[in-house]
């Protein structure tokens, strides 16, 4: 039997590269997201990224889904079942990002970072619970950190949400073990290239890893689920755990050190962001 991820986001880059990446081991894929036609200010729509998984040979559903509307949510999971008769793993990619401190984050913006990253990982993935819990297995992964505090000044409302989604997947792995379904969190270590990254001004390719790092991880999650049931995970450090040395590889720039995910290299995004909000003189 095929096994069948539903991975929101897949449109482009983590998400796709994770879409890509389960196609190639043989999984069929449903690509969620919002994106149904094209816009030029970020490339890519579910209909465009299903043709690119299907070069593997495998059956793909695009499937538009907000993940802060619950109909939307409540259809692209009876399409689901109704194609493939089962889920075998959830991917809890889509995000909103912004890292602004609380004076800067009006209650709209709010709403927005958690409705997108904590209510809507905790939405798909209750949508999916009855037939996880009938076919007594799943896995769910949120693309979420672990959780340190030192991360949540200049970005509060972010952090928030983010955090929220680990104890989404934390929880679940203890409140559904009887079921076996398991819980992750993953979390990249560097930068990653996306239209994030560039569009919020996070450096250059020479700072950045491939989204095929986070790829792999998560593949390696879905392969070892003793070893990752539970667990706040970053992408490099499980690799290590599962036998990978070569992460040269994953360099955006051959032969550079991508700069690591840190509080300091958020505030320095923040900083480059606010510059350039600032009104001209």
């Amino acid at each position: 039997m095929r096994k069948v991820a539903f991975i929101t986001g897949a449109t482009r880059g983590i998400g796709k590269a994770c879409a890509l990446r389960l196609a190639r081991e043989g999984w069929d894929i449903v690509v969620a997201a919002r994106s149904v036609a094209e816009d030029p200010r970020l490339p890519g729509t579910i209909h465009t990224a299903a043709d690119e998984i299907r070069q593997y040979g495998t059956d793909v559903l695009p499937v538009p889904c907000n993940v802060r509307d619950a109909e939307q949510i409540q259809r692209a999971v009876d399409a689901t079942l109704g194609r493939f008769g089962r889920v075998d793993a959830v991917i809890n990619n889509a995000g909103a990002l912004w890292w602004r401190t609380m004076d800067q984050t009006p209650i709209s913006r709010y709403d927005l970072v958690m409705g997108v990253n904590a209510r809507g990982t905790y939405a798909v993935t209750e949508a999916f619970l009855p037939a996880m819990k009938k076919q007594r297995d799943g896995h769910v992964v949120a693309m979420s950190p672990p959780i340190d505090v030192s991360m949540a000044p200049g970005q509060i409302a972010y952090m928030l949400s983010k955090f929220g989604m680990t104890l989404i997947a934390l929880g679940l792995a203890e409140e559904m073990r009887e079921y076996n379904i398991r819980g992750t969190a993953l979390w990249p270590k560097t930068i990653i290239e996306s239209y994030a990254t560039i569009n919020f001004g996070m450096g250059g390719p020479e700072l950045w890893r491939k989204a095929d790092i986070v790829a792999d991880a998560l593949w390696e999650i879905l392969q070892h689920p003793e070893q990752s049931n539970g667990r706040a995970l970053i992408d490099e450090d499980f690799l290590r755990e599962v036998g990978y040395s070569d992460f040269g590889r994953y360099a955006c720039v051959e032969g550079t050190d991508p700069l690591p995910l840190s509080a300091e290299v958020m505030a320095a995004a923040r900083a480059i962001m606010s510059a350039r909000e600032r009104p001209a003189p």
